[in-house]
């Protein structure tokens, strides 16, 4: 039975990633399983490393500002609410700050008139739930709903190893090129090393690319608190296979095809729709699958991923795919010689 600490390593403070590069501008870590070693490459790079037929499977979620900085009324004191999870039309699960002053029925207020002239958004909480959470109900003023409201008022939800207020530039570098279905609090983090021109210099080598949608919640930050991994438990997410990307799949693996998994979050959608040894299956559905070592894969053969914070399930994940081992000592080569970790660090690529 693996231990959490197993899964530890050190990691100097400089090296969490502050600020995004220029898309397409990340410094790539190519980890080979079957030779135990790695090398540097560029994303320029990455069609290189794979064949005609080969098809990459990227996560189209598209991260919305969930962030919203406003006051509690009527004693006028800042308050925060972080939407997680809507219930309906007007509730959400949420987590408050202060959260031992925003009881059930407090009232807060979202408004900036400098961003959203003359949309409000009045808001209270009904119940307080598990590790802080409250239900929140909303009401919208000056918008045509509460996500427009939201949209205009919100902030985009920076990491908290992150220690800096958003900005505008976030809006855009903490999005995927390819985002399209609105519902995630975090960003699919490998996908954002991508470009336009990427994706399309994989398509005329002959590598197919397609999505899924995977809405990544508050649970990818969540710790793991426990001491044996088999003890931890991942939060519920939801995901989609769209019928075409679950064809594509089909007609690559059919075809002696690599499935190439862009991201932890793609990963698990992909896995956690195959049946044993079987196809993987269109459709919407929830998942707490926790991949750790010991999992079989059963649909990824290569995965793009970012460097994950030590003791994580996300490391837990990448270790199972290529051997605890191997991936700690790139760790170990990536720290070395600079490499920038987390959401907007570098990317790792395992063949």
């Amino acid at each position: 039975m693996a231990l959490v600490s197993d899964f530890d390593f050190e990691l100097p403070e400089r090296l969490i990633a502050q600020q995004p590069r220029p898309r397409g501008a990340s410094r790539v870590l190519v980890v080979d399983r079957a030779a135990g070693a790695w090398r540097e490459v560029t994303m320029a790079d990455v069609p290189s490393l794979f064949r005609a037929g080969d098809l990459f499977v990227a996560n189209d979620t598209r991260v919305f500002p969930a962030r919203l900085i406003g006051r509690r009324d009527p004693s006028g004191g800042r308050a925060e609410c972080l939407l997680l999870e809507r219930i309906d039309d007007a509730r959400w699960h949420a987590l408050v700050h202060p959260g031992q002053k925003l009881r059930p029925g407090a009232r807060l207020v979202f408004e900036d008139p400098v961003r959203a002239p003359g949309i409000r958004l009045r808001a209270m909480v009904h119940e307080r739930l598990f590790f802080g959470r409250r239900v929140v109900s909303f009401e919208v003023e000056g918008a045509g709903s509460i996500d427009e409201a939201v949209d205009r008022l919100g902030h985009i939800p920076l990491p908290p190893y992150i220690h800096r207020e958003d900005t505008e530039l976030d809006r855009e570098r903490y999005q995927t090129v390819f985002a399209r279905v609105r519902g995630s609090i975090a960003a699919p983090t490998a996908g954002l090393h991508f470009t336009g021109d990427d994706i399309e210099r994989l398509r005329q080598a002959g590598i197919g690319w397609t999505t899924v949608t995977h809405h990544v919640g508050y649970g990818t930050f969540k710790p793991v608190r426990v001491e044996r991994v088999e003890e931890h438990e991942v939060d519920a997410e939801t995901y989609e296979v769209p019928a075409q990307a679950a064809e594509a799949i089909a007609g690559v693996r059919r075809a002696g095809g690599r499935i190439v998994a862009v991201g932890t979050t793609t990963t698990r959608a992909l896995e956690s729709a195959a049946a044993d040894d079987g196809p993987v299956a269109a459709g919407r559905a929830t998942t707490r699958l926790f991949i750790h070592p010991g999992y079989r894969f059963r649909v990824v053969d290569a995965l793009v991923t970012n460097f994950h914070l030590p003791r994580s399930s996300l490391l837990m994940l990448v270790a199972a795919f290529a051997g605890r081992d191997l991936i700690l000592d790139a760790y170990r080569y990536a720290v070395a010689h600079d490499f920038r970790f987390y959401s907007y660090g570098d990317a790792m690529v395992i063949l």
